[in-house]
């Protein structure tokens, strides 16, 4: 059966975004990125508690969704937030958190 309903575009972008963080190591790639000055050039896994063999599946899960941008692929290893969909990502976050879901003090 066809579904004739249609998602909005920020519902798929939000949807996307929160796909991408629904793990605790990419809040922690992402934390640890929001720290730097610059692009990071180097091995994340050298400075969080993340596997080597697990840190380029969450940078690729994190690039696809569009939150970081860079090389990578070893040897060029340079990382930094996509500041243009990261600030996309806020307001998209503070509005699907920031709506008043009811009315009551108490709503069950």
């Amino acid at each position: 059966m066809e579904n004739d309903k249609n998602y909005t575009v920020k519902q798929e972008q939000l949807a996307r975004f929160a796909k991408a963080l629904g793990h605790p190591a990419r809040i922690a790639i992402m934390q640890f990125l929001a720290k730097q000055e610059t692009c990071y050039f180097g091995d994340i896994h050298e400075e969080l508690p993340i596997a080597k063999a697990t840190v380029s599946q969450h940078l690729k899960e994190l690039k696809n969704a569009g939150l970081i941008q860079g090389e990578i692929e070893t040897p060029k290893v340079k990382y930094c937030i996509n500041k243009e969909n990261w600030k996309i990502a806020q307001e998209l976050f503070g509005e699907f958190v920031g709506q008043c879901i009811c009315k009551k003090e108490n709503c069950c």
